[in-house]
C-alpha cells in the first residue's frame, strides 16, 4: 500500500492511499480519515460510498465529515467509484452514468466489464480486509453510508450484510434501480439482461424478498433534479412500511443533489451511526 498524502486534521490523520487491487486488477485509490486516539485503542469505521462520476475525493473535499468524526471517534472510510487505469472500458459513448465513475457497486459478468468491474468483492471484501491489517479498525463495529448511486450501493451492501453492519443510511440513493434509467442502463451492462441478477442490487427488491435491517436513515432534497426520475424515494417508503422496517426519510425542502446538500446533514448521519455504533 502506498501512502499518496497525508495531512493532520482536528487532531487526526487524513490520509490518501493506493493499492494493487487483486478484485479489479488495477491500482486503485481510497481515502481514510482516523481521529485522535491513544495507542492500542481501535475504533468503529464508516464507509463512505461516492455517487457517478466521483472519486475518493469528492466526499473528502467537500463532505466536512471530519470535525465530527473526530469528536466521536469514528474511522471514516472512501473508497473510489470504479476500477480506472488503461485497459479498462469505459461507456462506449463516453456516458457520465456507466463506466468509469461508476461502477454501480457490482461485479460486472459482461464482456468487456467483468475483467475489471468487480466492486462489490472490492467494497466488501478486498479492501475492508486491508482496512483491518493497516488501520486501528475495529471491525466488530462497522456502518455504512453513501450519496445517489453510492447510497444505492450503501443501502444493497447494508441489506444484503446486514450481520456486518450496525448502522446504514443514505442521501439521495437510487433506491430501485431495476426501475429508473440509471439504474437499468448499469445493471443491463454490467449483469446482462437476466432480471433476477439484478434483483440482489436492487434495495427495494430486496426488501420485497426478504431482506432486513431494523432502520434505515435517508435524505434526500426536494430541490433534487433526479428526484422523481432516477431517485424515487416513494418506492423505498412503500417497501420499507409493508416489511416493517423503521425508516427514517427526511424530505429537505430546497436542496438540490450536491455536496451542499450532504455536507449540510452530514453530521446528523455520524451521529445516527455512532449512536448505533456505540
Amino acid at each position: 500500500m502506498e501512502t499518496v498524502s497525508q495531512n493532520k486534521a482536528y487532531g487526526g490523520t487524513q490520509g490518501v492511499y493506493r493499492h494493487a487491487s487483486t478484485s479489479t486488477g488495477t491500482d486503485m485509490t481510497f481515502s481514510v480519515y482516523v481521529p485522535p486516539h491513544e495507542p492500542g485503542v481501535t475504533m468503529p469505521v464508516v464507509w463512505y460510498l461516492s455517487g457517478l462520476t466521483c472519486t475518493h475525493a469528492n466526499v473528502t473535499d467537500k463532505g466536512e465529515y471530519r470535525r465530527v468524526c473526530a469528536e466521536l471517534g469514528l474511522i471514516f472510510v472512501a473508497p473510489d467509484t470504479s476500477p480506472r487505469g488503461e485497459g479498462v472500458a469505459d461507456d462506449p459513448d463516453g456516458a457520465y452514468d456507466f463506466g468509469l465513475g461508476a461502477g454501480f457497486y457490482v461485479d460486472a459478468t459482461q464482456a468487456p466489464f467483468a475483467q475489471h468491474y468487480k466492486m462489490w468483492s472490492y467494497v466488501t471484501d478486498e479492501l475492508p480486509a486491508l482496512v483491518a491489517a493497516q488501520f486501528p479498525a475495529d471491525m466488530t463495529r462497522q456502518s455504512i453510508m453513501g450519496h445517489s448511486m453510492g447510497g444505492h450501493g450503501a443501502l444493497t451492501i447494508g441489506l444484503a450484510l446486514a450481520d456486518r453492519f450496525k448502522a446504514v443510511s443514505a442521501f439521495a440513493p437510487i433506491v430501485a434501480p431495476g426501475q429508473v434509467p440509471w439504474g437499468q442502463k448499469a445493471l443491463g451492462g454490467y449483469l446482462g439482461d437476466d432480471k433476477a441478477a439484478w434483483r440482489k442490487h436492487d434495495a427495494v427488491a430486496l426488501i420485497e424478498d426478504g431482506a432486513r435491517v431494523e432502520a434505515l436513515l435517508v435524505d434526500q432534497g426536494g430541490a433534487d433534479q433526479f428526484l422523481e426520475k432516477e431517485l424515487r424515494p416513494d418506492l423505498l417508503r412503500a417497501a420499507c412500511e409493508k416489511a416493517g422496517i423503521a425508516l427514517t426519510l427526511n424530505m429537505r425542502e430546497g436542496y438540490d443533489h450536491s455536496y451542499y446538500f450532504i455536507s449540510t446533514f452530514m453530521d446528523d448521519h455520524l451521529r445516527w451511526h455512532a449512536a448505533r455504533l456505540a
